[in-house]
């Protein structure tokens, strides 16, 4: 078991400063809010896997004593959690930790949606895994999942489909050494969604993602897996998907046909 730091005091107390950040002056000291304390000592309990995917979490009570605050900061802490998605509130239930298993978040990273706007009309998406491979990481896949050139990591490429329509052509690049074992009969096999996979069966959540969207036109690979010609315009979406600390976990290039579907995203 692993030892838990030592609580903050409820008086609000300097935050230690970021690796690698500059140390404050000791005119200017950098103090951290109590209950932005109080949520970095539980994203450490997420990290560890202190708290699992799917379990409830200690009460704000038992969260208070063990952290020697109020229940109003650890609520404010959870608050935050629970807004950045990787906390969920049930009414008499209590907090969970949140799961890409969960029907409502499955989808939480795929933001393409038919034109009729409901995401259930089409049913699940059909899953074609083309290949996954072990290789060298290419520089631009090294700096995006902070590995240096030529480290192992694993590609996957697949096809998804909507109403038996190819609609979205992936290739993804996962750092090797998290996701050994991981192939492409696993990935056959597994009937949830991928990140749901990485979540229980390698311990890896991705909790958050970055994307660059573009328009391009395919090659004569990507001609023949969406079933287009060379002048059908795609949606070209680019995602780094990062889990506790962010952490770059996966590198994601998808290509997305729109002719009957649309992109959407929220901004907050």
């Amino acid at each position: 078991m692993t030892a838990t730091p030592p609580p903050p005091s409820e008086s609000a107390a300097p935050a230690s400063a970021p690796v690698g950040a500059p140390a404050a002056s000791a005119a200017t000291p950098a103090f951290s809010p109590l209950y932005q304390q109080i949520k970095v000592l539980m994203l450490q309990s997420l990290q560890s896997g202190e708290w699992k995917p799917s379990t409830a979490i200690p009460s704000e009570m038992d969260l208070a004593a063990r952290f020697k605050v109020s229940q109003g900061t650890v609520r404010k802490a959870i608050d935050e959690l629970a807004a950045e998605n990787l906390l969920v509130r049930r009414q008499g239930k209590g907090t969970f930790v949140a799961t890409h298993a969960e029907h409502h978040v499955q989808y939480r990273f795929l933001k393409l949606f038919p034109d009729n706007g409901d995401p259930n009309s089409e049913g699940p998406a059909q899953r074609q895994i083309i290949d996954c491979k072990r290789l060298r990481a290419s520089t631009d896949v090294a700096r995006a999942l902070a590995l240096r050139q030529g480290d192992a990591v694993l590609q996957v490429r697949r096809v998804l489909s909507f109403a038996k329509v190819p609609t979205i052509l992936e290739d993804l690049w996962l750092p090797g050494t998290p996701f050994k074992g991981l192939t492409a009969e696993r990935l056959r096999d597994y009937d949830g969604p991928m990140y749901a996979l990485f979540e229980t069966e390698f311990g890896v959540r991705m909790v958050r993602a970055e994307e660059k969207i573009r328009a391009v036109l395919p090659d004569t690979e990507q001609c023949a897996l969406l079933q287009v010609n060379s002048q059908t315009p795609l949606l070209s979406v680019e995602r780094t998907a990062y889990t506790y600390n962010d952490t770059p976990m996966e590198m994601r290039r998808g290509l997305y046909l729109t002719d009957t579907h649309y992109y959407r995203n929220t901004l907050n």
